[in-house]
This record gives C-alpha cells, sequence and structure tokens, in this order.
C-alpha cells in the first residue's frame, strides 16, 4: 500500500547512476559539488528526492579484480553483491553530502515501507541480487506512489544502437516500454551496461511508470525537467 503524501510540492525519485558518482575509480568531486548545490536549492523550494546511488567503476573495478583471481567462474549472485556493496558505499557518502537534510538512514530493503522517511532528501542503496539499483527506483515509485523516475546518466538519450561503436547510432526521444524492452532485452546479468535495467523495465511497464533518461551533468537541463520545460532525453512509458 502506497504512504500517505508529505506535505512537499513535487517528489522525485532519481536513478543517480555510479557512472555520475565514481566515473572513473575516484569521486567526481567537481559533479558532486554541483549537485549538492543544485539538489538543496529545489529542496528549499519544496522538493523532495529519493536519491537510488548507483556502483559506478567501484563495481566494475571489484567485479574484474575477482574475475582476475579465480576466474569466470564466479556466481553471478557474488558477483552483484560485489555491486551492491559498491551502491552502499556510494549511498553513504552521498548521505553525508546531505547529511543535515536527509533521512538518517540509508534505504536498502524494499520490501518494507519506511514511513519514518519524512525528511526532503532520502538516499538509497542497492538491495538483492538479481538486478540494477534501476529495479530499485522503480520498487520505490511503486511504494511511494510517485509516477516518474529520472535517470540520471552519463548519457544524454537513448539510442537504438550502441552510440561509441556506431557513428550512425540515432537518438529517440519517446520510446513505448516494448521497445525499450527489445532493445535491452529481458536478462540481468552483473555489470550489464544498458540504458535502463531489463528487470526495472519489465517492472515499470507492469505498473504504468514513466521514465526519463538524461545525462545527469547537465543540470540545466536537469532544472528544466523538473520544471517541465523542454529537456534533451528519453521519455519511456
Amino acid at each position: 500500500m502506497p504512504i500517505k503524501k508529505l506535505d512537499y510540492k513535487k517528489e522525485y525519485i532519481l536513478s543517480l547512476g555510479g557512472s555520475l558518482i565514481v566515473p572513473n575509480g575516484g569521486p567526481d568531486i567537481e559533479f558532486l559539488q554541483q549537485f549538492n548545490r543544485f539538489i538543496r536549492k529545489k529542496a528549499t523550494q519544496g522538493c523532495r528526492f529519493f536519491i537510488v546511488c548507483g556502483g559506478g567503476s567501484i563495481t566494475r573495478s571489484y567485479q574484474k579484480a575477482a574475475e582476475a583471481v579465480v576466474g569466470k567462474q564466479i556466481a553471478n549472485e557474488d558477483m552483484d553483491w560485489l555491486g551492491i556493496h559498491s551502491t552502499r558505499l556510494n549511498a553513504h557518502m552521498v548521505r553525508t553530502i546531505f547529511k543535515d537534510i536527509a533521512y538518517e538512514r540509508i534505504i536498502k530493503h524494499y520490501d518494507i515501507i519506511d514511513k519514518k522517511a519524512i525528511q526532503p532528501i532520502v538516499v538509497c542503496s542497492g538491495w538483492r541480487p538479481g538486478w540494477s539499483t534501476d529495479y530499485d527506483a522503480v520498487l520505490l515509485a511503486q511504494d511511494y506512489d510517485i509516477k516518474r523516475v529520472i535517470n540520471l546518466s552519463n548519457i544524454e538519450m537513448v539510442y537504438d544502437k550502441d552510440p561509441y561503436k556506431y557513428k550512425d547510432a540515432k537518438p529517440i526521444k519517446e520510446m513505448k516500454w516494448d521497445d525499450l524492452i527489445s532493445l535491452v532485452g529481458k536478462k540481468w546479468v552483473p555489470g550489464l551496461n544498458r540504458p535502463f535495467d531489463p528487470i526495472a523495465s519489465q517492472l515499470a511497464k507492469s505498473i504504468g511508470l514513466k521514465v526519463v533518461i538524461c545525462n545527469g551533468k547537465n543540470l540545466d537541463n536537469f532544472a528544466r525537467i523538473l520544471e517541465g520545460k523542454k529537456f534533451v532525453g528519453t521519455v519511456i512509458e
């Protein structure tokens, strides 16, 4: 059952990609400083944010190290746990940044609705093996009756194929869930790099959720999304 709405003008769920938090083995301090100022400003205007933190390069470095030592026979569950703990480390850093206005606990269990989480900032991490934090963001949307998830990534839009490999890749402004699922597949594997998690995509479709995918570093563009103005990104519904 969704909880009763609190007295905020707007509530948002952000799936904050680990590629923004920790892009190349270390935290992106400049981005975090800008993100901190941006979110605090919006909070003073009556906005509330659930920030679900991804694992970023920490996840990949630990997964690669484990494979290098013991080989490819590592169970997917163990690989996922490396990612989950990476998201929890990143979440703890983000909660530390917003400590004075954030809920005191990091949400990391999504089978219980935390009714004590009433602060303007609620920081969240990974939960269980079998999916990414995108799925956790969709679960939050379902639990807290929020109709949209904003996926802040290192890409501006969803493309019909990998733009880093194919020069003729075309950006897509609007998609149906079936179109995205046909693009990303239906199966999750640890470390999968897709615009949106396949497991999350299937749940989002089933509950009629809208997801916006955009470049999280472009905070002016992010502001336009929040303000209902024209923006660069992909809308999936």
